[in-house]
């Protein structure tokens, strides 16, 4: 079974959090201000963008400080009872065996939904008579439904960590994996993360899973996908979708496009669908996504597109009948693009070559590169002073030449056309 690597190598204590040194120590200030009195905002409200050690702060905190942490999702506590019964009873009684108490209620912007009746009056009605200290957590503080909220509570910004304690807590981790890293490989996902330090971890591991060594070629076709948070929030959807709407809808969450989309869900199916029936079905219903992308390519007719989607969400989604989850499944990343990121060179020089072939034989150039081409490396490899006599005749340079032939032999043949 899979471990997902945010989780393993999870922070427990205060000093293994990177970044927000400063907002981190006007929190450690506040609780302990309670040893003394209650102060006057009597509730922490954290703030900033997802990823980046909101959560892990308080959990380590209090950890650090041998506290009882009472840890719930706001989004699950939306109704004004359920606000109630959980933090009411908790902000007032104390713990069994005499430890202070800390109160979270994380992902707060979940109870601002429609389905919120009353929840966050009940949590402002709460921290109002808290006995004991009491965090919020939320991407957004400043959200209209928080004004009253906000002042009964200390606002404490958390901002994205630099690149460079990004790259230091992956190659702590690498370490921790007996994985040998290349300095660049990991800059460059640490800087595509965009300060996400979730977002980097779960990179990492998809990228290095199974692997000793990670260099910068095994992550630089990164490039070719965005961030993977909304990518892999958009599968799960798809996967685990209990209807076709919900799994269409994904559609219109995806920061890809349908073609990348179709190739991320190709690439992960077989992991996610374990039962055979299932997956057959799901590759079926893949296969005829693809048959009208064909189409809408050969004919420019742009209605195949709703068919294209359809099946390569819904009838994928509703392949699922008999397979079960089975623990964490990471996502994986589409070998296809992989490769084509790392073939870029070798297709550009092959191209350019057959561009070359194309002003001598009349050809598309595409055609040249598959046909023509493999015939004139077997000259280059047999015959010095023949494939000289090409080389010039189609003006190739000498990168094209040291593609088509070993070093030893292109020396050869450039030497031999500066005689002609």
């Amino acid at each position: 079974m899979y471990t997902a690597w945010t989780l393993k190598h999870k922070p427990r204590t205060l000093k293994d959090v990177i970044g927000n040194k400063q907002a981190i120590q006007t929190l450690i200030e506040w609780v302990k201000a309670w040893n003394k009195a209650a102060p006057k905002k009597k509730a922490a409200f954290l703030y900033g963008p997802p990823g980046i050690g909101k959560t892990v702060t308080v959990e380590a905190l209090a950890h650090d400080l041998d506290m009882e942490l009472v840890e719930k999702n706001a989004s699950d506590y939306r109704t004004e009872d359920a606000v109630k019964r959980f933090a009411g009873i908790a902000s007032q009684y104390a713990t069994l065996f005499g430890k202070k108490r800390l109160i979270l209620f994380d992902e707060l912007d979940g109870i601002t939904g429609t389905q919120d009746r009353g929840g966050v009056k009940a949590l402002t009605e709460i921290i109002k008579t808290t006995r004991c200290p009491i965090v919020l957590i939320a991407n957004n503080a400043y959200d209209p439904r928080f004004t009253n909220l906000r002042r009964y509570c200390m606002l404490i910004q958390f901002k994205k960590p630099p690149v460079s304690e990004v790259v230091k807590l992956l190659k702590k981790i690498c370490l921790r994996e007996g994985i040998a890293a290349e300095e660049a490989a990991l800059r460059f996902i640490a800087q595509r993360s965009g300060g996400d330090v979730r977002s980097a971890i779960n990179d990492l591991q998809a990228l290095a899973q199974g692997k000793t060594r990670l260099t910068y070629d095994d992550v630089s076709w990164l490039a070719y996908r965005d961030r993977q948070e909304n990518i892999f929030t958009v599968l799960k959807m798809i996967f685990y979708a209990r209807s076709c709407t919900s799994a269409k809808q994904a559609v219109d969450m995806a920061e890809v496009d349908p073609d990348m989309l179709f190739e991320w869900i190709y690439e992960n199916a077989p992991q996610h669908l374990t039962h055979p029936q299932d997956l057959a079905r799901a590759m079926d219903a893949l296969s005829i996504a693809d048959v009208y992308r064909g189409r809408i390519r050969k004919t420019g007719n742009w209605k195949f597109m709703r068919y294209f989607l359809d099946f390569m969400t819904a009838g994928v989604a509703m392949a699922r009948q008999k397979s079960r989850p089975s623990g964490w499944t990471p996502f994986r990343f589409p070998k296809r693009i992989q490769e084509l990121s790392r073939t870029k060179g070798k297709r550009r020089l092959e191209l350019a070559i057959g561009t070359k072939i194309k002003r001598r034989f009349h050809m598309s150039a595409y055609r040249a590169s598959k046909e023509v081409l493999p015939y004139i490396k077997i000259i280059f490899e047999n015959n010095v002073e023949m494939a000289a006599g090409i080389a010039r005749w189609l003006d190739l340079d000498k990168e094209m030449i040291e593609y088509i032939v070993s070093d030893e032999k292109a020396k050869a043949i450039l030497e031999h056309m500066e005689t002609l």
